[in-house]
């Protein structure tokens, strides 16, 4: 049964969309094989590795936040690859996106290390069968959605290059769900202190991520926090992301401690 906050968020994610990336969207959240994949990416996550929640709730929050970025950039002229190379439409990039976002951690059900490879291999069929029933007599254009989401789904940690705005897109989103509630459940099954913890207390620290249209570039992401060692995690993490990202030209990032002065890193 779905939680309170993975309806909650269910209900955002279809508040950004329409036409069929909003089909896509009902029919992944309801998709029992995919909601089986996500519920067991966290057991290993949380529960054998000790790890923050890569489960149900993290990939819906990476799928709010990826459409959110989409729509500000787009609504602002940045043309994503699938329409700059003349492949397919707006909404064929938007269902890229929200199907590597809805499915790039899936891998994490077989273990942390390459993950994204995992991810890439267990997405790809499941891919083909929710293209299938959407677009079932268009096969160039299930190929170009299912190319642009791998490619986003390999990226997402960095160690392999994108070359899409839609693949940077993902890689961001997904660094920005880094807010105090992704490192709770964690923090409350293990007591004793280990390597790695830093990164469960950092972002036990971040209280809010706010994406929204920038004022000076297209896109500003805004992060808040309770104490100073949030900023590992906008240093370490989303940073990380960032510069990685084809996304970068167009973000202004900002981090500041509640009640002291904004830092300005992009």
């Amino acid at each position: 049964m779905k939680s309170s906050l993975e309806l909650s968020l269910e209900q955002e994610l279809f508040s950004l969309l329409d036409r069929k990336a909003l089909e896509v969207a009902r029919i992944i959240s309801d998709d029992e094989e995919i909601n089986a994949w996500q519920e067991f990416a966290n057991t290993v996550s949380i529960r054998r590795l000790g790890y923050n929640d890569h489960g149900p709730v993290h990939m819906r929050k990476v799928a709010v936040n990826s459409m959110k970025m989409f729509n500000i950039l787009t609504g602002q002229g940045i043309v994503p690859n699938i329409v700059k190379e003349g492949s397919g439409s707006l909404e064929d990039s938007r269902i890229a996106v929200l199907l590597a976002s809805f499915l790039h951690d899936i891998g994490m059900s077989v273990g942390r290390h390459n993950h994204e490879i995992s991810s890439f291999t267990l997405a790809a069929a499941i891919i083909d069968r929710v293209l299938q029933a959407v677009f079932p007599d268009d096969l160039m254009r299930r190929v170009v959605i299912k190319s642009v989401a791998l490619e986003s789904i390999l990226g997402h940690m960095t160690e392999y290059p994108v070359t899409t705005l839609e693949a940077g897109i993902v890689l961001i989103a997904d660094g920005c769900d880094m807010e105090k509630g992704r490192s709770r459940i964690p923090l409350l099954l293990r007591q004793e202190s280990r390597m790695g913890d830093i990164h469960k207390y950092s972002s036990s620290a971040i209280e809010t991520v706010s994406i929204e249209k920038g004022e000076e570039k297209p896109l500003k992401i805004t992060v808040e926090m309770t104490a100073s060692v949030g900023f590992f995690q906008v240093e370490e993490i989303l940073m990380g992301k960032i510069m990685a990202s084809t996304v970068k030209p167009y973000i202004e990032l900002y981090a500041y401690v509640a009640g002291r002065d904004v830092k300005r890193y992009l």
